[in-house]
């Protein structure tokens, strides 16, 4: 990835210049300049190529005014302009760069924080997964090494930067653990990678099968007997509150992490079971959201547990009828061994609330295919006992471009997943799929002492993207870590 810098406002005389400009605004500034020196080429140029500083265009001039190539990138309705679409120009010079070492971008006419909106959007989209290319051409090979980005108040750009920079780590390592491959990431190795974050400053706790035995974890244990990796929880706290707010509630994320899900005996079919490597991203979100606030130092304190397993057929795998014992004490008639999830989650939120009476949870899961059905590739799906905590997320989620979704909850949905030998079966049938699963878990947040506030992201049509998107390539997308940081900076922090 490049190396992003933040200079003095300063036109140099060659090399690649990159211009963000907004629709029908005149030329000012350092570009201005640029254009006056070399007789009015650049705009005339920008004119005929049809560009028109539309959100995310990118136009690229060749040998023009003494540089070796200016690529003008849209910054879309003056208006309109803010952090996001500052984002979205990041991104699109990007694929324009590929093959430059380096590059000046001539954002001196942004504000200061916009200058490092751009920056990062160039960093989220320069993010590649290439640990396992050994013949890979030269000439496929991004160049980029340096973007300095020349801005009017660099010093405060590089300032506003700094905590951007902190979640895109976050990002990035979300997105790294839900690429890898699954005989690379299973729940030991995935456990080992999480106490990474202790160099953070996060506590990390591994709690293994004896543990996990110990303390009555059935519905996690089952989903895992199958594998010959053995399941993990981790337990991790960030500790970052002032002295003032010290022992006040933390607020909690748990995360599904099937490292690979065959269905188990209920197996899947063959066809895209590939992509089953990513059923962990629930929990890779949990992990990078705890990297991006310790890396920012975020001033709250915020737990994340991960529950990690594997789901594999064999002699020892878990059957339809067999009826579990969660550590909550309630029983589950497993329907369907491929419903596996929302069995780890049960445990875990249980924990999770009993552990450290938290002042909100949220849950997110590569859960169900039948919210894809739903919302397509567009929108998570949310589930939530809270309206003020359901509007906070789809809020936190719009102004980052993660969006969410509400779905509904209710007696008749809950029906569905009675059991006639258990206290609940894990499955409700294929109407209302997504739903009956939230209803599921939702029967393992405590109302003793009162609703616990409770969210549910299902993100299987959110985690992995088909096609590069602005600020995001093709892959592995980290959904919901800068959502949830943005939601902890205005709820724990605020």
């Amino acid at each position: 990835m490049p190396d992003i810098a933040f200079v003095k406002a300063a036109l140099p005389k060659t090399g690649t210049l990159v211009v963000p400009l907004a629709e029908g605004v005149e030329p000012a500034g350092l570009f201005a300049q640029a254009d006056k020196d070399a007789g009015g080429a650049l705009t005339r140029a920008l004119e005929a190529a049809g560009f028109k500083g539309r959100k995310g265009q990118a136009t690229t001039l060749w040998a023009l005014g003494g540089f070796t190539k200016v690529v003008a990138v849209g910054l879309g309705k003056e208006a309109e302009l803010d952090g996001a679409a500052a984002e979205a120009a990041g991104g699109a010079l990007i694929p324009a760069l590929a093959q430059d070492r380096e590059a000046t971008v001539l954002a001196d006419t942004l504000a200061a924080p916009l200058a490092a909106s751009l920056g990062l959007g160039a960093l989220l989209r320069a993010w590649r997964f290439d640990r396992y290319r050994t013949r890979e051409k030269e000439e496929d090979k991004p160049k980029l090494e340096r973007l300095a980005i020349a801005a009017a108040e660099p010093n405060a750009a590089k300032q506003a930067f700094a905590p951007m920079r902190a979640v895109a780590d976050g990002v990035f390592l979300t997105r790294e653990l839900v690429s890898e491959p699954p005989n690379i990431l299973h729940p030991i190795e995935f456990a080992e990678r999480c106490k990474g974050l202790e160099k953070l400053g996060v506590e990390v706790e591994v709690m293994g099968l004896k543990e996990l035995q110990k303390l009555g974890f059935g519905a996690m244990i089952g989903v895992a007997q199958g594998s010959q990796h053995e399941p993990r929880l981790v337990v991790m706290q960030w500790k970052g509150a002032p002295k003032n707010r010290r022992g006040a509630k933390p607020m909690a994320f748990i995360g599904k992490g099937v490292t690979f899900d065959t269905g188990g005996i209920s197996i899947k079919p063959a066809g895209g079971m590939e992509d089953m490597k990513w059923d962990m991203a629930g929990a890779g979100t949990v992990v990078g959201l705890m990297a991006a606030l310790a890396g920012r130092r975020a001033k709250c304190d915020v737990v994340g547990l991960v529950g990690l397993v594997e789901n594999m057929p064999s002699g020892t795998a878990q059957r339809p009828g067999d009826v579990v014992k969660t550590y909550s004490g309630q029983t589950v008639e497993v329907i369907n061994t491929d419903a596996e999830g929302r069995l780890v989650l049960a445990d875990v939120i249980w924990y999770a609330q009993e552990r450290f009476q938290p002042r909100c949870m949220i849950d997110l899961a590569t859960l169900t295919g039948a919210i894809i059905i739903a919302l397509g590739h567009e929108h998570a799906g949310l589930f939530s006992n809270d309206d003020e905590l359901a509007s906070r997320i789809i809020a936190a989620g719009a102004a980052v471009g993660e969006k969410a979704w509400r779905m509904p909850l209710g007696d008749a949905y809950d029906k569905q997943i009675r059991s006639d030998i258990a206290d609940m079966k894990n499955v409700g049938g294929r109407p209302g799929g997504s739903i009956t699963a939230a209803q599921f878990i939702q029967r393992f947040v405590n109302v003793k002492d009162g609703p616990m506030p409770w969210a549910h992201l299902d993100i299987a049509g959110t985690a992995w993207s088909s096609k590069d998107q602005p600020t995001v390539p093709k892959g592995a997308t980290a959904y919901g870590v800068r959502m949830l940081d943005r939601l902890v900076a205005e709820m724990g922090e605020g």
